[in-house]
This record gives structure tokens, C-alpha cells and sequence, in this order.
């Protein structure tokens, strides 16, 4: 499907309070998958940072020269930009996103709090599981047009490319096999949400990531009425109060006021 031209996807950021949040996109998407929960957390004074991962929002062929350690490297960057600037920093991460935001978590005790939404875990598409081979075979797979989005108008809201590149799907099968090692050293408290329609990720995905992490603060919400990217589609405005509600009860009491 072609591209809205109305829809940017670059890096989005937004300067507010001592509170901050760095959101992150999935893979082969971009920050327009992200931009409406900044805007929203943004609107209720949250410093905000999206970053557009390395490889995205520019075409297919740039994600063939990327490692999984390059959107780690992006993360990383971003996430010690906004501590510089906000003294309780939280993260929150779409599909992939949320992989790296588990490996930031797994390295960043200091963190406040993390959001997991469509946790990639466990994804649907076995093929994936063969890119290692696959990949010079087959170095890249246009994705169907068929869609899980429930929303009709969710699409437009999107920019995203049209295939899979095979040697980025196989960063992507490595980051998913380091992430699932990682789990049980991610202590700050999470937040996961998915949806029961996602037909990206394995039924199971979100339960799994739920149930191993290290956290003892956590909390799963079960989406109905969803697809896959929830930051968007029919039931993200409930995800973005969701998410800034979790926010706001994990904030240290002095900043609880400002937020």
C-alpha cells in the first residue's frame, strides 16, 4: 500500500516537564506508529522523544546495511538524552520496540518503568525462524495487504514499508533470542498490553513476556477489539490513558504533581 504523503516519518520529540518518555517503533515502521502516544503523553506536559530507528522511514534497501546493535546503539542514545534532561525517565516500545525497550530495561535498573505494546517475543510468522537461510534465498518478501487493524482509517494513520527485507529479519531473530535471555533481569515495574486479534505475534507472546520478566511490580491488560499496532488503531486513545495512568502512579510523589 503506498504511503500517506501527509505522514511523516521522521524523529518526533516535544520538551516538558522533569517527567520523560522515549517511545519506540517497530520493525520496518516508523514514528508515525509512536507519534500519536507522544503527542498525547506530550499534551499532558511529559517530555517526549521518538526516535526513528536506523534502516526506517527512508526505504526497504537501508535496512539490508543494519545490525540489531545499531537500533540497540539509536536506544541507547536517545534514552541518555532524555535522562539529561528529566530526572524519572520512562520507556515504552511497539512490536521490535518493545524488544528494545526490554533491552534497555535489562541494562538500565534506574529506569522508572517500561510499557510493552504487541510484545515480539513470540512471533506468528514461522518463516521468520528460517531467515538465516531464507535470507540468501530470498533476500526480501512483500508483506500481504491483507491487514489485523480494526480501525478503517488506522492504515492512513501509518508509514511503513511494503516488504521485509531477509537480512534485517535476521537481526530481528537474533534481538528476539538475546531479549528472551534478558527477561528475568528486567526489575522495573511493566506495563504490558496486546491485543487478541494481533495477528503478528504468537498468541502467547504477551502472556510469555508477562510471566518471565524479573519485575514484581507488573501488569498485563488485554486488548479486544484491536490489531497489532495498538498505538493506533481502534482502542489507542484507552492504551494512551492506559499508559499515562501507569505513568503517573510510578512517579516518585514530588514529580507526581507536575505530571
Amino acid at each position: 500500500m503506498p504511503q500517506p504523503e501527509s505522514l511523516d516519518p521522521s524523529a518526533y520529540a516535544v520538551s516538558g516537564g522533569s517527567v520523560g518518555a522515549l517511545l519506540i517503533h517497530g520493525f520496518t515502521g516508523s514514528v508515525a506508529e509512536t507519534r500519536p502516544m507522544g503527542e498525547y503523553l506530550a499534551h499532558r506536559g511529559l517530555t517526549v522523544e521518538c526516535p526513528l530507528l536506523p534502516g526506517h522511514g527512508t526505504h526497504p534497501q537501508d535496512l539490508t546495511r543494519i545490525r540489531w546493535q545499531d537500533w540497540a546503539g539509536a536506544t541507547e542514545s536517545a534514552l541518555k538524552s532524555l535522562q539529561n534532561r528529566c530526572e524519572v525517565v520512562f520507556v515504552g516500545g511497539l512490536s521490535m520496540g518493545s524488544l528494545l525497550t526490554l533491552y534497555l530495561a535489562a541494562n538500565h535498573s534506574e529506569l522508572s518503568g517500561i510499557i510493552i505494546y504487541s510484545p515480539a517475543v513470540k512471533v506468528a510468522d514461522r518463516l521468520l525462524y528460517l531467515a538465516p537461510v531464507l535470507k540468501y534465498a530470498i533476500p526480501k518478501k512483500r508483506k500481504s495487504d491483507d491487514s489485523d487493524l480494526t480501525d478503517p482509517e488506522a492504515e492512513l494513520r501509518l508509514w511503513h514499508y511494503d516488504e521485509n527485507p531477509a537480512f534485517a529479519a535476521h537481526e530481528l531473530l537474533k534481538l528476539i533470542r538475546l531479549v528472551r535471555r534478558l527477561l528475568p533481569q528486567v526489575t522495573c515495574p511493566t506495563l504490558t498490553i496486546y491485543s487478541i486479534l494481533d495477528q503478528a505475534i504468537h498468541p502467547d507472546s504477551a502472556p510469555y513476556t508477562y510471566q518471565h520478566v524479573g519485575s514484581r511490580d507488573k501488569e498485563l491488560v488485554t486488548l479486544h477489539a484491536s490489531g497489532h499496532v495498538v498505538t493506533v488503531d481502534a482502542e489507542w486513545e484507552a492504551v494512551a490513558e492506559a499508559t499515562y495512568q501507569f505513568i503517573r502512579s510510578h512517579l516518585p510523589e514530588q514529580a507526581r504533581a507536575g505530571a
